[in-house]
């Protein structure tokens, strides 16, 4: 078990900065999952931009206060690498929105909700996990929780399996099968970003126990 603040009190602001982006991730699902209950019409994507570029800034001052700080609890590479690990979720969900609202009227009646949900529950243990970071968590703890988050990668793949089944037997026209396609693989790289956070986060764990 790792006492990062005992020794670097001054962590607490990376510690600060890495739960904001955290709070970021979760956030913009739940974005997402107002933004799919409606499909007849676009919708503006003024939130989506603001909050992913409210994320960017927190990477862009974790970046800046690395420069600036001489010592750190955790390895500077660590705190970047789950950083921006975070970042690249958040620009997943915009771009998932953006191509959304290309044309949500021919997506009625596609199925994205359950894939939506998982992304939901990543996000929210992910958020968990790294709030675990500024309070000296066990290996046993931090470990159950990246079981839960592979445990949810695992069902989104099984879930992608299903619904590519569904539409490479011609539930879709041509058009609106490449559309969906597009957009369950977007869905499901935010869900493997996720649990690649949880990782780097068991790592950092690991790495100070």
């Amino acid at each position: 078990m790792f006492s990062v603040q005992k020794f670097f009190s001054q962590d607490a602001k990376f510690f600060d900065l890495l739960e904001a982006s955290a709070d970021q991730t979760q956030a913009l699902a739940r974005l997402l999952a107002a933004l799919i209950e409606d499909r007849s019409h676009p919708h503006p994507l003024h939130d989506f931009a603001l909050a992913r570029d409210k994320d960017k800034r927190i990477t862009e001052q974790i970046s800046q206060e690395l420069v600036n700080t001489f010592i750190t609890g955790l390895e500077r590479e660590d705190i970047e690498t789950l950083s921006y690990s975070m970042y690249r979720i958040c620009k997943v969900i915009e771009k998932f929105a953006e191509r959304f609202n290309l044309a949500p009227e021919r997506l009625v009646g596609v199925e994205f909700t359950r894939q939506v949900e998982l992304m939901q529950r990543a996000t929210e243990t992910l958020s968990e996990m790294v709030r675990l970071l500024r309070n000296t968590p066990t290996l046993e703890t931090v470990k159950g929780m990246n079981d839960r988050l592979q445990g949810i990668e695992s069902e989104a793949d099984d879930l992608m399996l299903e619904l590519l089944r569904e539409a490479y037997g011609g539930k879709f026209d041509p058009l609106q099968a490449m559309m969906v396609r597009d957009l369950y693989d977007l869905l499901e790289r935010a869900i493997d970003r996720c649990r690649d956070c949880g990782n780097a986060v068991s790592h950092i764990v690991l790495k100070n126990s």
